[in-house]
């Protein structure tokens, strides 16, 4: 056919209505939530009505059947988006692809748990609308009329207070809630500092307002935290590793990426783990080689271990998967000891200091070993 001919036909195809294009997208990262789903759009409906809004809910392909059940209340509420993502967990990462996905000028973030109080949602509408140079509104419990409530209890909400403190004080930031989930952006502002974001991660927040070099025009409202109403929690000790690999990427600029901080941390415990084990194998009557050798061993699978269940812990190995996974690691990690003495050895020819030399064979070694395991132990599916 023709290029005139196509052109004549393509003026007599009919062209449906554009659909109201969305002033706000509320992007919901959920992991095993399917109970909270229906009551979360339920109550997103009953709030944003007179707001033309649509929520993604971006799922980390949760084994509850979440997703299936966003499909279906998407069904019946044209409102409702999935993002459905295979192979990859973590919040920010979550955050910023739905951040990503809209096109509406302005994008909130909320938690599926209901804690988050969606009658503010209005309020920072109109904030946006009073002040068009707002780049940020934040939900927070800790100014004057707002509270934790019972949404936290007991260490949560002491480890809470201290991570917010101590984000304020390393990343100087002087949101009163910086760890807060709770926030909506302009769509312009977050583009500028997206590329300098980390995808890995629980504080997506803090994160932002230290890419965004205290430039941001940001206002605070205060909210009520109200208590989890169905599933649990996914807070726990991994997530604190996680902030404080977040501060050290940030006090990098971002040089460092926060999982290789983590394989770092995870490293220096395999110093402790090599120095306990050899000293138990001398203990009990190896020579020094045995126990030097039973050391390593016993590092590199605590290591392994660590890694699979906190760097990578998105990417975690189960089953017979875990053992091959083990055996590669020892090979990695064979090979990364190799390139360790090859470039020690070489930089001590040249310059004659032993701490200059075994630092970078060290330097190298971890490097090798951290991509290394990327790529082979812990590859993306």
């Amino acid at each position: 056919m023709t290029q005139a001919a196509l052109l004549d036909r393509a003026r007599i195809i009919p062209v449906p209505p554009l659909s109201t294009v969305p002033e706000l997208t509320v992007v919901v990262p959920t992991y095993d939530e399917r109970a909270n789903i229906r009551p979360l759009v339920q109550r997103l409906a009953e709030a944003l009505h007179g707001v033309a809004w649509e929520v993604i809910f971006v799922d980390d392909d949760s084994p509850d059947g979440t997703a299936a059940e966003v499909r279906a209340v998407a069904r019946d509420t044209p409102q409702v988006r999935l993002h459905h993502r295979i192979g990859r967990r973590g919040l920010s990462g979550a955050c910023i692809e739905g951040v990503l996905s809209s096109v509406a000028p302005l994008v909130a973030v909320m938690d599926a748990d209901l804690q988050h109080d969606e009658t503010l949602l209005p309020r920072m509408v109109q904030a946006m609308a009073d002040d068009v140079g707002l780049d940020l509104v934040i939900g927070s419990r800790h100014l004057d009329g707002g509270t934790v409530g019972e949404g936290l209890h007991g260490l949560r909400r002491w480890g809470s207070d201290r991570a917010g403190g101590l984000a304020r004080r390393v990343l100087h930031i002087d949101a009163t809630d910086p760890m807060s989930g709770f926030f909506m952006v302009r769509r312009a502002a977050f583009n500028g500092v997206v590329l300098d974001l980390q995808r890995q991660g629980f504080k997506i927040l803090a994160d932002m307002l230290s890419a965004s070099g205290g430039r941001w025009r940001v206002r605070e409202l205060p909210y009520t935290f109200r208590p989890r109403v169905a599933g649990q929690s996914k807070l726990d000790s991994a997530v604190t590793l996680e902030f404080l690999g977040l501060l050290v990427a940030r006090l990098t600029g971002g040089l460092l990426p926060i999982r290789f901080i983590l394989f770092l941390m995870v490293g220096l415990t395999g110093v402790v783990v090599q120095l306990g084990a050899v000293r138990a194998a001398l203990a009990l009557g190896a020579g020094f080689g045995v126990a030097q050798a039973a050391g390593v061993g016993v590092a590199m699978t605590t290591n392994f271990l660590l890694n699979n269940s906190l760097t990578w812990r998105d990417r975690r190995l189960t089953g017979r998967a875990l053992l091959r996974g083990l055996v590669s690691f020892y090979a990695v990690c064979g090979l990364g000891a190799v390139a360790n003495i090859g470039v020690a050895d070489r930089v001590f020819a040249l310059v004659p200091n032993w701490a200059l030399a075994s630092l970078a064979g060290a330097g190298i070694g971890a490097l090798w070993n951290f991509w290394a395991s990327l790529m082979v132990t812990w590859r993306a599916k």
